[in-house]
């Protein structure tokens, strides 16, 4: 099931994104565990499907695959990447990225997560990062992603998480969207500020791949906030077309 983030969504992404100003890994905490996992069903049928794919103007989010091992491990193997997550190690464990796709295509298909990988819709398609919510409670969401080196600096995590976003409120009865980064991340920090999060506090958090505890800024966005943002969109089009 292909669904353009025009058509599943409330909020259409844009080419308004470009230019993400990345001044560190633009990669999130990947484990703000905020609440007990209940494994419950969150996402629907539609999710569960491994042809399920969202379509943003640059990018397919897709179900990962295991073809995909080869270029999940080649971005996960980088300090970059790694340095600024909970739960990648590095060194990056041959054997690792497998795990982590079978893990995913688990969780996406129970209904509990939704895990996908990023790929370029112009030329090479190969994966360039990972982007989840996963399930936080009965109602809540955390968002998390990676994105290769390579691909730093051109708006694509800030495009991305925003379809992510969309997704997880348009296909979930989550209240929130809870995110976590670290506090020397910048770059996350911009896209997360940008997708509309707002800061709820900082404080340490578990990092099993780091060695322990490390500071980090912890955000929310509600369904509330998001639809109202996506409210203010809709009409700021309108006019424009009026407009024109």
């Amino acid at each position: 099931m292909r669904l353009k983030a025009q058509s599943l969504l409330i909020r259409p992404v844009s080419e308004a994104y470009k230019g993400d100003a990345v001044a560190a890994s633009p990669s999130l905490f990947l484990a703000p565990r905020f609440g007990a996992l209940t494994g419950a069903k969150m996402f629907p049928d539609l999710a569960r499907d491994d042809v399920f794919r969202i379509e943003t103007p640059r990018l397919w989010l897709r179900w990962p695959r295991i073809c995909d091992a080869a270029a999940v491990h080649k971005f996960c193997s980088q300090w970059e990447v790694a340095r600024y997550t909970a739960r990648i190690p590095h060194p990056y464990p041959q054997g690792s990225a497998e795990r982590f796709i079978y893990a995913a295509r688990e969780a996406n298909a129970s209904g509990r997560d939704l895990t996908l990988v990023m790929t370029p819709i112009k030329g090479k398609r190969e994966a360039i990062g990972s982007i989840s919510v996963e399930s936080r409670g009965k109602d809540r969401l955390a968002l998390g992603y990676v994105l290769a080196p390579e691909a730093w600096g051109k708006g694509l995590a800030t495009e991305a998480s925003r379809a992510m976003i969309d997704a997880g409120f348009g296909l979930t009865p989550a209240v929130e969207i809870l995110a976590s980064v670290r506090v020397e991340n910048e770059a996350s920090r911009a896209v997360i500020e940008r997708c509309g999060f707002a800061l709820e506090g900082t404080g340490p958090q578990g990092a099993p791949a780091r060695g322990g505890m490390v500071e980090c800024h912890r955000f929310r966005l509600s369904r509330a906030e998001w639809a109202e943002a996506a409210a203010k969109q809709r009409a700021a089009a309108a006019d424009l077309a009026r407009a024109l």
